[in-house]
């Protein structure tokens, strides 16, 4: 047995537990459980300084998580996407595979609490059906192995999954959703980094909320994974009491860029049950993002972004830089405030739009005329400022 294996033994997942280790009311503690299971690995848990930090906050359960039952238990409709077991195909060239239900810790805002830690629900035997599937559909060449974590799997049974998808020619890339590198980062050892060599491309996104998850030991594992040629990105979700500053966010994405992953999405948290407790404003993000822009590297800035409810997926959002835009001139803020004016090009592939001098467009004239003249304007989550 691996130590990795070990530990996930070894980690606080019972209601005594619970109620030994953080004092939770035996009653709640069992009512949680029910709700859904904690798991919480013995290295994880030496990360927590004291009781509520934003550690402890993330995988300690919590008597909140019972007071919130309105919310879905599949909000991004990950269900309703999936023709098969397994699989979610939600946008035209990838898709989502769905390989274990376990995880190295239970995230008390996890999305996908329905089916992780519920063998029965992403069962290895569906695997088959999958690979058909993703045979079938040549028009899918990126395939995300998620669950659960991938990584949870052994060596050898990850590898004859890898194997099997690098037989279907059309798929180019294969990415891993993977929390190891953070919640357990003695899951990335030399025998597994040189099984994935074999299979390049292959990318890994992981998941880091918060500074104090950077340590010796998970950035010796994504050093170890970008070594092995595997481009690691980082995938955050903003969250009351954990990470809801601009001040803490830079500080995690520049060192995050120290140990070669690059800040990829912030997403604002899922409207899912049993977590509207960690959610903040669409503003507080916005004004995280402000704090970064200009601030620090643009390798240090990730796509903020909605996953949106009802299967959507996943929609951009950024503070309003631009002030006024028409077909002769765009005009801008930058992130110190200052106005900036650019001049708009006629674009012959785009004669009805912006940019185009044979269309007249009073209206675009008359929004000049007025937005030309000094005046204060208001913006979102901005002071005003005149320009």
């Amino acid at each position: 047995m691996e130590i990795w294996q070990q530990m996930i033994r070894d980690s606080v997942h019972t209601v005594d537990q619970l109620v030994e280790k953080f004092n939770i009311d035996r009653k709640i503690a069992g009512d949680l459980d029910e709700f859904f299971q904690a798991r919480i690995n013995p290295y994880y848990l030496s990360l927590i300084r004291y009781p509520g930090d934003p550690i402890w906050r993330q995988c300690v359960p919590d008597k909140a998580e019972l007071e919130d039952f309105e919310a879905e238990e599949d909000p991004l409709m990950e269900d309703a996407m999936s023709p098969v077991p397994n699989i979610t195909h939600r946008y035209p060239d990838r898709a989502l595979f769905l390989v274990t239900s376990q995880c190295g810790l239970y995230c008390r805002f996890c999305t996908r609490k329905r089916k992780v830690g519920d063998h029965e629900k992403i069962s290895m035997k569906g695997l088959e059906s999958a690979f058909k599937y993703l045979e079938q559909h040549t028009e899918i060449r990126d395939v995300i192995l998620s669950g659960g974590d991938p990584l949870m799997l052994t060596d050898q049974m990850l590898e004859k999954i890898l194997k099997r998808l690098r037989e279907i020619s059309h798929i180019e890339i294969i990415r891993l959703g993977s929390k190891m590198p953070c919640v357990l980062p003695q899951r990335i050892t030399p025998k597994l980094c040189n099984m994935l060599k074999k299979y390049h491309p292959i990318y890994c996104n992981t998941h880091f909320n918060h500074p104090w998850e950077i340590t010796s030991e998970s950035s010796k594992a994504c050093e170890m994974l970008a070594d092995a040629g595997i481009p690691v990105g980082n995938q955050m979700v903003i969250m009351k009491g954990i990470n809801d500053d601009a001040a803490v966010v830079k500080d995690l994405v520049q060192k995050l860029l120290k140990i070669r992953v690059r800040p990829y999405y912030m997403y604002m948290a899922d409207e899912t049950k049993g977590a509207n407790h960690f959610r903040t404003s669409i503003e507080t993000g916005l004004k995280i993002l402000e704090g970064l822009r200009g601030h620090t590297s643009g390798l240090a800035i990730p796509q903020f972004v909605i996953d949106a409810p009802g299967g959507g997926g996943k929609i951009p959002l950024v503070p309003n830089y631009v002030l006024h835009h028409d077909e002769d001139k765009i005009i801008l803020r930058n992130y110190k405030h200052k106005i900036y004016s650019y001049k708009n090009y006629a674009d012959h592939n785009n004669p009805d739009g912006y940019g185009s001098k044979n269309k007249s467009n009073g209206k675009a004239k008359k929004i000049e005329k007025e937005v030309i003249k000094p005046r204060k304007v208001k913006l979102p989550v901005l002071e005003e400022i005149e320009y």
